[in-house]
């Protein structure tokens, strides 16, 4: 198989290069490199006297390239860096007819980088390899392409150019083919597939598309050899990086595959991804650097390389979390060029501020972007060796500059208006989730990747009480301002309700009657699940969403079959069934949104299948992670996202539990203070007694005074705090008076109650309020009472949901 410089000298019209260096006293050329040429022909002469009248002591005496149409034909390049002459690259052609323009550009720009490998000597030259080297700098690639087959043989540097790695190149020249842009692939097909009569050199230029979306333009110069008798037809090439646009009709295509690129660019690094692909590699330049203006200050918003260290000092000490940023008084020779609106070219060695020193030290372009009558931003293109400025790159700067601000305004105006979406749609979903004991909970919530970047989906974690808790997952019509806002207040009035003590199926009831009381045109679907931290039984709901998914602690998986009814918003006198399951510790729950498992290209029941697959793979121990893999590789997302995943882990503690129903008689406080002193003997914290006894007096009284109906006495010992609740059928909280004196009959009992408190409160219960306060269990040694467990020790068994039927 050819060597890449093998082909690339085919393909440059050459058979034969060789690179000469003057000897010891300059009398004489001295051969170091050679390449190409076959067995049976003469090698290049190792010695050519100085001065003399071959061609390449004349083109290294004059410093003068020299073509000659001689048979065969010959081509002598002088290899100089910065005036001081160092040899000459002498190639011969493999026509009579000499080397055509394109072929004598190429050979030329190789002649400048062989020369850029030279270093003077003062001995005698000694062989060493220049060519290879020489070649590898231009990023010339090559490969051999067997048509019959479709196999290709591509070497290192052209599936960089084309930006495949090469453990994920195959042989195939469709995988090639498949960076390439669909409207360059007519031509690339007429390679691939070459005509009887495309015998001769065939030269192209291609787009393709880099690992990060970038745009690059390829060169591609190939030629057909026919078959013999020991092998296939194949077709020879070479690909380089575009070189500097030159004047004609491929100006045009270039500008118009820049309009479009620009009109494709939605975001401001969408717009750097097109600056980079129109202007680095096609101009040759090292840097690229593209800055928004922003009043007085300059934002750079792409910087190619991105690493910090091929950049100036100075804005490395400016560096700001990913880009820098500057005012433009700090650097004089931006501020000059964006206030004259006029495009400045600074050749190697200018002296120029510390800000943009080392940026461009073989030559700098300062570009200002005009849009609408004011500077957008400013581009700077930059080169580390000496860069001579042609009218091709300044008719392509000129032209890249009106474009590129024009996209530029839009590409921000674009920018803060998802700054907008994303600033509400973080407003309407929780900030964070609560830590519930027994479980961890983790969200995600994606929004689609087209249009407005704000949608109806959320998710919400409520904690009930102690032990329990609510999930939450809902999904509003569209993907718009107008859903975003019906999930808000979807979001909060299924929080209100579920707050008030309603049961999940009321809950989802009273979230269906107000959407439709709404009058709005769009429904939302919502999955509701109550959960019981302390059993694991939990109460789902759902209204025209998607089942839930459950992981067991065996890692297999299920979805669960829960009773639906109708989508909110639709029917008010709609019925929402409850579906009751109990989990085991270590099951993780989660609730979806069909814009993980549902596409244009992917049906439903293969979403649900993929997610459950993913859900049994991944690991539990991490929920957060968990979250990540289920969400795997989104892509282009047609529709919103939102997971909620729970672990259920079990209460390490589980709490305690008595409960009384107080009479309304004329002794009925003193009967729910010797339940309550008879619990806590019982309990083994006698010692919280006097705490305990008078708040429980206190909001007694309270309830039997102030409201009518029932009332009910709650106590919970949880590690070493006793919970007092106290319920009624009245939903209106205690209120504390204002002033309390010497005259005052009422009022004092709530501050006794917040004063033997560590906490205290109301909360809404279905059908009225609980007051409950939390008081400490003192240290010390408990009361001996052998009637059970408590944490580990006798006395401590749960009684749940305990009451008393007679009196003490």
């Amino acid at each position: 198989m050819r060597t890449c410089l093998d082909r690339a000298l085919i393909l440059a019209g050459a058979t034969q290069a060789a690179v000469y260096t003057p000897g010891a006293g300059n009398e004489e050329l001295r051969l170091v490199d050679s390449a190409g040429g076959t067995p049976s022909e003469p090698g290049p002469p190792v010695r050519l006297p100085l001065p003399g009248d071959s061609p390449a002591a004349r083109a290294f005496l004059t410093d003068r390239p020299l073509w000659l149409t001689t048979d065969p034909s010959l081509g002598a390049l002088p290899l100089d860096v910065e005036g001081r002459r160092l040899g000459c690259l002498v190639v011969t052609g493999a026509s009579a007819d000499g080397f055509e323009a394109d072929q004598r550009r190429f050979l030329e720009r190789y002649a400048d980088a062989v020369a850029g490998l030279l270093q003077p000597v003062t001995g005698p030259p000694e062989p060493s390899s220049l060519l290879n080297p020489a070649l590898r700098s231009l990023r010339v690639g090559s490969f051999v392409l067997v048509p019959d087959t479709g196999l290709i043989e591509a070497d290192d540097t052209l599936l960089d150019l084309v930006g495949i790695s090469a453990d994920d190149f195959d042989g195939k020249a469709d995988t090639l083919l498949a960076h390439a842009l669909p409207e360059d692939m007519h031509a690339l097909m007429s390679v691939l597939e070459p005509s009887p009569q495309a015998s001769g050199r065939r030269e192209l230029e291609f787009r393709v598309r880099g690992p990060t979306g970038e745009m690059r333009w390829l060169s591609l110069s190939c030629r057909a050899e026919p078959a013999t008798a020991d092998r296939p037809e194949q077709v020879l090439g070479v690909v380089t990086a575009t070189p500097v646009l030159r004047r004609g009709g491929d100006d045009v295509a270039r500008i118009q595959w820049l309009t479009a690129a620009l009109d494709d660019a939605v975001t401001v690094r969408d717009v750097g991804r097109v600056v980079v692909a129109a202007l680095r590699e096609p101009l040759g330049a090292d840097r690229v650097a593209l800055a928004a203006l922003q009043e007085d200050r300059l934002m750079v918003t792409v910087l190619d390389p991105p690493q910090p260290a091929a950049w100036p000092d100075a804005w490395r000490s400016e560096w700001r979390t990913e880009w820098p940023e500057a005012p433009v008084r700090a650097l004089p020779t931006l501020q000059a060029a964006l206030s004259d609106g006029r495009m400045d070219l600074w050749p190697a060695g200018t002296a120029l501020e510390p800000g943009l020193a080392g940026i461009g030290p073989g030559g700098l372009v300062v570009l200002p972007l005009p849009a609408k009558g004011r500077v957008a931003g400013v581009c700077l293109v930059g080169w580390n060796l000496s860069h001579e400025f042609l009218p091709e790159e300044r008719s392509l700067l000129t032209a890249t500059a009106a474009l590129v601000g024009q996209a530029l305004q839009r590409a921000h105006a674009h920018d803060a208006e998802q700054e907008l979406a994303t600033m509400l749609q973080r407003s309407l979903l929780p900030r964070r989730l609560p830590e519930l004991p027994g479980g961890i909970a983790v969200a995600r919530y994606l929004p689609a990747r087209r249009g407005l970047q704000v949608g109806g989906d959320w998710y919400d974690v409520i904690a009930l009480s102690e032990d329990r808790v609510a999930l939450v997952i809902g999904d509003v019509q569209g993907h718009s301002a107008g859903a975003a806002t019906i999930m808000g207040q979807m979001r909060t009035a299924v929080r209100a309700y579920a707050m008030e003590g309603h049961p999940p199926d009321v809950v989802v009831s009273h979230a269906n009657r107000l959407l439709v009381a709404m009058e709005t045109d769009l429904f939302a679907t919502c999955c509701y699940a109550e959960l019981d931290m302390e059993e694991g039984n939990t109460l789902f709901v759902r209204a025209g969403h998607l089942a839930p998914l459950v992981r067991h602690p065996d890692g297999g998986t299920e979805e669960v079959e829960v009773a639906g009814g109708p989508p909110l918003g639709i029917l008010a006198e709609a019925e929402f069934p409850m579906t009751s399951v109990a989990l085991a510790p270590g099951t993780v729950l989660a609730l979806v949104t069909d814009g993980l498992v549902e596409a244009a290209d992917l049906p439903l029941d293969e979403g649900m299948r993929r997610t459950r697959t993913a859900l049994a793979a991944a690991d539990p121990a991490d929920p957060g992670a968990m979250a990540d893999e289920l969400l795997g590789d989104a892509g282009r997302r047609e529709d919103d996202v939102a997971l909620l995943l729970l672990r259920y882990d079990g209460m390490e503690t589980r709490p305690i539990r008595a409960g009384w129903m107080v009479w309304r008689l004329p002794d009925a406080v003193m009967h729910a203070r010797r339940f309550t002193a008879r619990t806590l003997r019982r309990w083994k914290v006698a010692e919280a007694g006097d705490a305990v006894l008078l708040v429980v007096s206190e909001l007694v009284t309270n309830a039997l005074v102030h409201t009518t109906g029932p009332v009910r006495l709650d106590l919970v010992l949880r590690g070493d705090r006793v919970r007092v609740g106290v319920s009624d059928a009245s939903p209106r909280a205690p209120a504390k008076p204002v002033i309390v004196d010497w005259e005052s009959t009422g009022g004092r009992g709530l501050m006794l109650v917040e004063a033997m408190s560590e906490s205290s409160g109301s909360v809404p219960v279905a059908g009225g309020k609980q007051v409950w306060s939390e008081i400490v269990v003192p240290d010390g040694e408990p009361d001996g009472d052998p009637g059970g467990e408590r944490d580990g020790r006798p006395g401590g068994g749960r009684i749940a949901g305990a009451e008393a039927g007679g009196l003490p």
